[in-house]
């Protein structure tokens, strides 16, 4: 149990809140719920981000890469903020599928509840706990009651002391700290380490950082090592051959759920070694003996490192890349880079530069209270005496621990104050070029020690990629917006006794193209107008669109009726050798005689809203898909068209999706049509499209609606 001062003693005012206020509340947490470890963070100044203020039960290494998270993080603490509920995840596949980025770098069985520390009015912080592997999969009423009222206690106890002016500070982490080599002076202690010193096989204590306390004599001998260099270091650490990260997994794995864990390892030149890890909540017992013959599995030791800092290395490392794989656009790298990254390395502004024809280009930014100190700098020469450019050129990155040191190195900086006092400058490398370069930048003076550096410049290493291919991404996206835009009518002339309006949006999947095409056309007091869907979303779909709408254009003009149009389309398919099939529906319309004439080919039916309101499915005779058949035939069907009816014409994105019934998905057409038809036909248009602009769509829509005024002359 862990003493502490009594809470109830007076704090002077203006000073830090008396007693571990924290330390308690976490430890009074997770007493009542059998909990093994667990958290408290607190809400920084700027409400941006959630600082860890104390651990308890596992080292503060565990969580490394969340010590500093966004509050827009997807991990259970922030979510708990942010939503203010509890987050049960209930093991390690929930943890897999809810918060992928967690479970990366901790893919191991144990239970977590996460709640927010808040009052009505105000948030300062969040909570975790976790349990085992063995907890059941669903939270308890008990324990979910105890851990809220225990987080608003909490709360109140900081609003308490916010309301005094006393700062709540970080406190010391809770963990188990047994004495190193220590052994009890009583008879029962002393006959226990004779009898474990007797065994024939190595036994070792490790406290919770995975320091070893205690190790027999046949520990050390199987080892190699003697236990006087032992006692006190990481096993991993102490000993090269085992200085692997794959062991030192099998210890985390065996803490945070509690679990015997084990594995092997050989002891050079070729000894095989069994180690088997008993873990509770004070360190691990762990056990070595010769492993039986294990065939083909050389494995060769790397070189010694630091073992301490590698955890957090790897931990920080594995949860940026989690995180970029879901990075898309440049924008999605610069957001998940200033969520991601920055919070957990303490800085508090961050920047992203590229270059294009000899230049630099800013390509995001985030954390400047002033965009114009960031900005100044697009369009800067890459020859020009900044640390941005130097890093982008020459692939070395640059570290500033104060800005004494940036401006004896770059004298122009005086004149570009950014209000930070420290910076690295991350030259981001992919494919063996430089792509950009990543600036952090933080609030006071920092140190940058080696291990840092060396954390840094491979996180560099994972945004570069990302970057290229974030690039990539949008100049394909841009190319084909362009293509796109090329191919279909930037606008729709005016016709006679005709309104009209359209809308196309590309799917949300591929290369946002496809080959949804709309066309109108004006004729001798007479329109014509076209709306088709060519197979596939990709610019070979796109540009056989722009043939087929080109092709309409010149048989309209030439005077071919609705269905000569489609049959010579059909044939122009056929003679191309196109392996893509296109649906179409072509009509001309009178608007004097009020009269519209259709032909159609495997299109969906339009819908027709009379001026009493009530709207019907024109269930048109046609013909096949356009490139099928060269002998098919496209019969012409003649509609009344009076004035106040409005024709939607539309592409099946519109109306199929997966799980919709395609019946139900033109019943609700319709009923939009017959509840909005009265409005201006940009509005309608908008009402038929209902939610397409935001959701994610498998295919391209392409909308056209067509309304008779009434006014058109002979």
């Amino acid at each position: 149990m862990v003493g502490v001062p009594d809470e109830q003693a007076p704090a002077a005012r203006n000073a830090p809140a008396g007693g571990p206020l924290l330390s308690l509340a976490l430890a009074t947490m997770m007493d009542g719920v059998n909990a093994h470890s667990g958290a408290v963070y607190l809400l920084g100044t700027d409400e941006t981000a959630l600082e860890m203020a104390v651990t308890a039960g596992l080292p503060r290494a565990f969580a490394a890469p969340w010590e500093r998270v966004g509050v827009d993080a997807p991990i259970p603490v922030a979510e708990a903020l942010r939503e203010r509920r509890v987050v049960w995840v209930g093991g390690e596949e929930e943890m897999a599928r809810r918060f992928p980025r967690v479970s990366v770098v901790l893919p191991y069985p144990f239970a977590l509840a996460a709640l927010p520390v808040a009052t009505a009015t105000r948030a300062y912080g969040a909570v975790f706990v976790t349990w085992p592997g063995s907890h059941p999969h669903e939270l308890s009423d008990r324990e979910r009651e105890h851990l809220t009222a225990a987080t608003e206690r909490l709360a109140v106890r900081l609003e308490r002391a916010a309301e005094e002016s006393r700062p709540v500070l970080p406190e010391a982490d809770l963990l188990a700290a047994p004495a190193i080599g220590s052994t009890a002076g009583t008879l029962g202690s002393l006959e226990a380490a004779r009898m474990v010193a007797r065994l024939p096989y190595g036994m070792c204590s490790l406290d919770l950082h995975g320091r070893i306390t205690y190790a027999n004599a046949a520990a050390a001998e199987l080892i190699g090592v003697p236990s006087s260099r032992l006692l006190g270091t990481q096993l991993w650490a102490a000993v090269p051959w085992l200085n692997d990260p794959v062991y030192e997994d099998r210890y985390r794995a065996a803490l945070l759920s509690q679990h015997t864990t084990s594995f092997v390892a050989v002891r050079p030149p070729g000894e095989w070694l069994s180690f088997r890890l008993y873990p509770s909540t004070t360190g691990l017992s762990v056990r070595v003996s010769r492993a039986r013959a294990v065939s083909e599995m050389g494995r060769v030791a790397p070189p010694p490192g630091e073992g301490p800092g590698r955890l957090v290395t790897i931990s920080q490392v594995l949860s940026l890349a989690g995180a970029l794989t879901e990075a898309v656009t440049v924008q999605d790298v610069v957001r998940l880079v200033a969520r991601e990254v920055v919070p957990s390395l303490g800085g508090r502004a961050l920047v992203l530069l590229g270059s294009r024809a000899g230049r630099l280009h800013v390509l995001g930014h985030h954390g400047y209270l002033d965009p114009h100190v960031v900005e100044r700098f697009d369009g800067a020469p890459l020859s020009s005496p900044t640390p941005g450019a130097h890093a982008l050129n020459s692939g070395v990155p640059a570290f500033f621990e104060s800005r004494v040191e940036l401006e004896r190195l770059y004298p122009i900086r005086h004149e570009t104050p950014d209000g930070f006092a420290a910076w690295a400058y991350l030259p981001l490398i992919a494919s063996g070029r430089p792509v950009g370069t990543c600036v952090l930048a933080y609030a006071e003076p920092h140190a940058f020690p080696a291990d840092e550096r060396a954390v840094l410049t491979s996180l560099g290493g994972l945004i570069a990629l990302a970057l290229e291919r974030a690039l990539l991404y949008d100049a394909k996206h841009q190319l084909a917006h362009g293509l796109q835009a090329a191919l279909l009518p930037p606008s729709l002339p005016p016709l006679p006794g005709i309104d009209t309006a359209a809308r196309y949006l590309p799917g949300t999947r591929g290369m946002d193209i496809g080959g949804d095409f709309y066309d109108v056309m004006p004729l001798a007091g007479q329109a014509a107008a076209v709306i088709g869907d060519v197979q596939g979303h990709n610019v070979t779909a796109a540009g056989l669109m722009g043939q087929i709408r080109t092709a309409v254009r010149a048989y309209t003009t030439v005077g071919q009726a609705p269905a000569e149009v489609m049959r010579s389309t059909n044939g122009l398919l056929i003679d191309l050798g196109a392996e893509l099939f296109a649906s179409c529906l072509y009509l001309r319309i009178d608007p004097v005689r009020g009269r519209a004439v259709m032909a159609r080919a495997g299109h969906p039916p339009p819908l027709l809203r009379r001026p009493d309101g009530k709207v019907r499915v024109l269930d048109l005779a046609g013909g096949p898909l356009l490139g099928i058949d060269g002998s098919a035939v496209y019969p012409a069907t003649e509609v009344e068209l009076p004035p106040g009816s409005v024709l939607v014409l539309y592409t099946d994105g519109l109306v199929e999706s997966p799980g919709v019934d395609i019946e139900e998905a033109l019943a609700e057409l319709g009923r939009r049509l017959c509840e909005a038809g009265e409005l201006p036909l940009d509005e309608l248009a908008d009402v038929m499209m209902g939610q397409g602009g935001t959701e994610e769509r498998v295919d391209d829509v392409a909308l056209m609606l067509l309304r008779a005024r009434g006014d058109a002359r002979v």
